[in-house]
């Protein structure tokens, strides 16, 4: 028999080795064990230990000398069947912390601009959805305008999926704003010393909310009912104040 095979069925493998050797010898010393397993002296003591505590290993006193007695085979099963019912008892509380795990949020990070238009294309697994956006004046002056306006906005259109977008009151936004029923967009437009953000946000999808940062070049996704219902809410707010432009 190979000790592998005792790894296979609960034990590590320097366990297995001073179990096998126990029972290869019958009643034996530590100095038998030892040379037999190939495992140190001291090292025997020790696992002689751990395996007594799990019942593989007995211990006899022939006068001054004590020497040790590998117990049935069969006592692993023993052994295997008590981790189990242990393990069984535990479960329901093991299952709670799985439970909390899941309700945390997921969070994906992107670098670069091709991160950036990762991020964009993860708007466009929605259909017939809306696009709830913050955005900057860096969205006109910091980004890829080519891939906004030759791919992202016709492919958006083509999913049917509109947009309600905040601007500062810029000039650049005004320009932008005129082309809204083409672009499947509503625009608002904010006092610029007011709207003072440095950052894009997208509110989009059942759960999701994305947050870019057009001039460190890097974004994240972020996955979470609650997050999404709470940044939801806050635009749906500002939409209808009449903070005048």
């Amino acid at each position: 028999m190979d000790f592998r095979d005792l790894e296979n069925a609960g034990l590590n493998e320097t366990e297995a080795k001073v179990y096998l050797a126990a029972l290869e010898l019958g009643e034996t010393t530590v100095s038998r064990i030892a040379q037999k397993s190939k495992v140190k002296r001291t090292t025997v003591y020790l696992y002689i230990d751990l395996l007594k505590q799990k019942g593989m290993i007995s211990t006899a006193k022939r006068g001054k000398k004590i020497t040790f007695i590998a117990e049935d085979p069969r006592k692993l099963e023993e052994v295997l069947e008590e981790k189990k019912n242990r393990l069984s008892r535990i479960m329901p509380e093991l299952l709670t912390f799985v439970k909390l795990f899941d309700k945390k949020p997921e969070i994906r990070f992107y670098e670069g601009l091709e991160g950036i238009r990762e991020v964009y294309r993860d708007t466009l697994h929605y259909p017939d959805k809306e696009i709830c956006m913050w955005c900057s004046e860096s969205y006109a002056t910091d980004f890829d305008e080519d891939f906004l306006l030759n791919f992202y906005v016709p492919a958006r259109k083509n999913k049917k999926i509109s947009v309600r977008v905040m601007w500062p009151d810029l000039q650049i936004f005004r320009d932008l704003a005129k082309n809204d029923i083409n672009h499947l967009r509503k625009s608002k437009l904010f006092p610029s010393n007011l709207f003072k953000i440095g950052i894009e946000m997208c509110v989009y999808g059942k759960n999701k909310i994305n947050i870019i940062s057009y001039k460190e070049q890097f974004a994240v996704i972020l996955e979470s009912q609650v997050i999404h219902d709470s940044f939801k809410s806050i635009f749906e707010t500002m939409w209808i104040s009449n903070i005048p432009a």
